[in-house]
């Protein structure tokens, strides 16, 4: 892996053929090799200002889309994934206090619960966080599989967003089941901005939604997304896949910036932030 935005002493040096003085400093970022944990920890740490005691909550979101724009292949995104993109995903959930995820990709891609990971545990100690984030379902209807390790034995209580009008009987198995319910929308549905408050109001100011489209876009549309994390996969898959970001479109597009961008294997990760 290589880093090559923004750029540093180490990628100048790099890219200009720097001599023997700067090739050393050019192995830091600049080299193609797998990073470390640590490394890619650092990349993407979260604002200082969010966390537990911070003012407000942090929402980025971790995508991966094709050169064509497909965010699935066959309903899945592991076929569009990679080595250094699964790395990348680890880090993002070793960082976050919550792992928001709509109740299709649950059933899509098999969620299970988040695993405690011993790299990251002295960094989660320090950060004032528990032994791994909570999955946190965003769903309506509430038809899920409530027997699913994801809510009869996860690390850490999973949550389930929904709204007060959804079916009683459904709020009573989730919660039979282990899971914990938080009603963030007045009807049937969940109101974004609302979800992002109720997880903050819990302490879970680091939040990571991975989607999937639908629920992305309900977060763009709301304007409470802060980040955005997207590989760009150099596959082409044609077909009618869905974009990372689904729903209606916004009336006027939201401009984020660049912030980070690094390669390896002719994946790009790209890392934006809101304007």
């Amino acid at each position: 892996m290589r880093r090559l935005f923004p750029v540093t002493d180490e990628t100048a040096a790099r890219d200009s053929g720097g001599g023997p003085d700067t090739a050393g400093r050019a192995g830091a970022e600049g080299a193609d090799r797998e990073w470390g944990l640590e490394e890619l920890a650092a990349a993407y740490a979260y604002p200082s200002g969010s966390g537990p005691g911070g003012p407000e909550p942090w929402l980025r979101a971790n995508m991966v889309s094709t050169l064509d724009g497909a965010a699935q292949h066959d309903g899945r995104s592991q076929p569009i994934s990679s080595a250094a993109d699964m790395r990348i995903f680890g880090t993002l959930r070793a960082l976050a206090d919550a792992v928001v995820v709509g109740a299709e990709t649950v059933r899509q891609e098999g969620y299970r619960p988040a695993r405690a990971r011993e790299d990251f545990a002295a960094l989660r100690a320090a950060a004032g966080q528990g032994p791994a984030p909570a999955i946190a379902v965003v769903s309506a209807s509430l038809d899920l599989d409530f027997s699913l390790p994801l809510f009869t034995s996860p690390l850490v209580p999973t949550l389930v967003l929904t709204g007060a009008a959804a079916a009683p009987d459904r709020i009573a198995a989730a919660e039979k089941a282990g899971a914990q319910v938080v009603i963030a929308g007045d009807g049937m549905g969940v109101d974004p901005a609302r979800a992002v408050r109720a997880l903050a109001d819990r302490g879970l100011c680091r939040l990571l939604t991975e989607g999937g489209p639908r629920l992305l876009g309900q977060f763009v549309a709301a304007g409470v997304l802060d980040e955005l994390c997207l590989t760009v996969s150099p596959m082409l898959t044609a077909g009618d896949a869905q974009r990372i970001a689904g729903g209606p479109p916004v009336a006027v597009p939201r401009r984020f910036e660049l912030t980070s961008l690094l390669e390896e294997a002719g994946f790009l990760f790209s890392r934006y932030r809101r304007t």
